[in-house]
Parts: structure tokens; C-alpha cells; sequence
């Protein structure tokens, strides 16, 4: 008998059909490529062997109905097993919901989580929740938060939730309210910036954001909450929403966030390191939007963590 010979991956094309419409593509290929990892999703996007309708495209480009995806030949290896996780694992996940209906979860997410896995990360917020949820086959995260930041993670359980949901937030019509506690004493109640933010990668993966001409329009709106001698709390809204945008544009205003290690001042960190500021003291504590077509709005709200509360006590001494 003939020996049977291997099928040699080739190119793809395919067809976004509706579902898909409005789904970032690197999104879209972490579908179609079961198993490839995030870096090298990334990596084929920037080599531009992924086209769309025949043109290059950013990791952040959205999907429209019809477009025509050029999905490059890949050797995947064997799918890895699923993460495990430990009891204390699984109940602390759990105890994050914040709540659950047939189209959206909302969890409080933990300041240290990373909301998907990568640079050297087996899983985050993301496939652990698909491991504990296997039923939920359209588990998508609606928007990000930074690995160190605490509070209200929006995720989507229907594609056309995930659709809705990034349509609003193209509009703007998503309400993102965060607490962050600033280096210095504001005496102004109320400061607007919307200086454009331009993002670098760095060669290990990094990335790092800094106030540039040549960025993306960028507005962030502070409101003074509470004014301590050496610090002061204020509501932060996200306008748009850039990478590390309230970091830089809190920084670029001269008052950083404090227990920021990447845009901070190591001086005021180090102070409030003393008084039990032990991580970035950044909190998104509630999200707001209307489902098109209803009359109501969905507000969601994540309490403080106990340990930021306890600095702000400390700093009330």
C-alpha cells in the first residue's frame, strides 16, 4: 500500500461572514488558528502575511461582512491542554462576577490578572474563564484592562453582543469611570486633557505609550474626589480609549499615578510604598451603556479593593 502522505497547510481564504462582522482580527485569527499562540498571531500580522481584501492590516483592524481574509499557510502543534486551576483559583473567579446575564458577564477583575495569556503567561482572565465555562462558546472580552488594574471587565457571551457592544464604544456610548489616587494636592476640581497618544513596541514585547502629535486623538476628563497633603484621589473618565491613556495623560499633567513603576514618580512611589501602596492604585469602578433600542441603561460598579481603601485611610492619619 502507498504510504499515506501529510496534508501540507496551505493558504486560505477566507470570507467574514455575518457574526464575524466587527470582530478585530487578531481576534478573528486566534479562532481560525486554534492553538497558535497570541505572539505569533501577532508576529504574521506584522510580517503582513494576513491580508485583507488584499492589503495589510493592524492587529486592531475591525472586520466588515464580506471582507476577504488571506490566512497564510501554518503547522500548528497539537493543541495544549487546557489550563488547570487550583480550588482557590476557580472560587476566586467566581466570586468576581459581578453579574451574568444570557448575553454579557461583568467581573471585578483582580489587580495582577491579565485579561488573556501571552508574553510568558499560560492563561489569563479570558481562557480561564472559557475552562470553567466550556459551554459559553462565544466567551470574548468586550475591552481590556491593564494587568495591574483592578475593577469592571466587560465580556461578551453572544457574537451579537460583542457587535453591539464595539459599535457603542466606537460611538463613544460607553460610560468608563476609573479612581486613581495621584501624586500631589489638586487645588482645581475638574482638569480635561486631550493630548493624541502614540504607542511604541519595544523589541521584548513592551509597550510603552508617550504624548505625541503623530497619535491617536486621546481625551481623558479628571474629577477631584478626595485631597489628601501629599496626594490626591479623582474619578477618571475615558473619553476614547488608548492604551495605558489615564497613566500617560495623569503623568503628563505632572501628577502621576501612584505605584505606577512605567510612567511614575519612584520618590512619591516610594512614600506611599511606606503606607501599604504596594501595586498601581488604578481601579475601574463602574461601566455604563443603554442595548440599542431599550430605555434604560446598564451601570455596573466594582467597590474599591480593601487594600487601596486601607492606603487611603492611612494617608486621612
Amino acid at each position: 500500500m502507498p504510504d499515506r502522505q501529510k496534508k501540507t497547510p496551505t493558504v486560505r481564504m477566507v470570507s467574514v461572514e455575518q457574526g464575524s462582522e466587527g470582530q478585530r482580527i487578531d481576534n478573528f485569527l486566534l479562532r481560525e488558528l486554534k492553538g497558535a499562540p497570541r505572539s505569533y498571531i501577532y508576529r504574521i500580522l506584522r510580517k503582513g502575511e494576513v491580508r485583507v481584501n488584499r492589503g495589510r492590516v493592524k492587529a486592531d483592524y475591525r472586520l466588515k461582512l464580506g471582507d476577504q481574509v488571506r490566512i497564510p499557510p501554518v503547522r500548528l502543534a497539537a493543541s495544549p491542554a487546557p489550563p488547570r486551576f487550583s480550588r482557590e483559583q476557580r472560587e476566586r473567579l467566581e466570586r468576581s462576577i459581578l453579574f451574568e446575564d444570557e448575553r454579557i458577564m461583568v467581573i471585578n477583575k483582580p489587580a495582577g490578572m491579565a485579561v488573556h495569556g501571552g508574553s510568558g503567561l499560560s492563561f489569563g482572565v479570558i481562557e480561564a474563564l472559557r475552562a470553567l465555562r466550556p459551554e459559553e462558546r462565544s466567551l470574548e472580552l468586550v475591552h481590556r484592562l491593564d494587568r495591574d488594574t483592578s475593577g469592571c471587565l466587560l465580556l461578551s457571551k453572544r457574537r451579537s453582543a460583542l457587535r453591539s457592544l464595539h459599535e457603542l464604544m466606537q460611538k463613544n456610548l460607553v460610560d468608563k469611570r476609573y479612581l486613581a489616587l495621584l501624586a500631589g494636592s489638586w487645588r482645581k476640581g475638574r482638569q480635561e486633557v486631550d493630548a493624541p497618544l502614540l504607542k511604541n513596541t519595544l523589541k521584548g514585547g513592551e509597550r510603552v505609550v508617550r504624548v505625541d502629535a503623530a497619535g491617536k486623538p486621546s481625551l481623558t476628563r479628571f474629577t477631584r474626589v478626595r485631597r489628601f497633603k501629599q496626594a490626591t484621589l479623582v474619578e477618571a473618565e475615558l473619553v476614547t480609549g488608548r492604551t495605558h491613556q489615564i497613566r500617560v495623560h495623569s503623568a503628563w499633567l505632572g501628577s502621576p499615578i501612584l505605584g505606577d513603576t512605567r510612567y511614575g514618580d519612584e520618590i512619591a512611589n516610594r512614600q506611599l510604598r511606606q503606607l501599604g501602596l504596594k501595586r498601581l492604585f488604578l481601579h475601574a469602578h463602574s461601566i455604563k451603556f443603554r442595548w440599542p433600542g431599550e430605555k434604560r441603561d446598564q451601570e455596573f460598579k466594582a467597590p474599591l479593593p480593601d487594600v487601596l481603601e486601607a492606603v487611603l485611610n492611612e494617608l486621612d492619619k
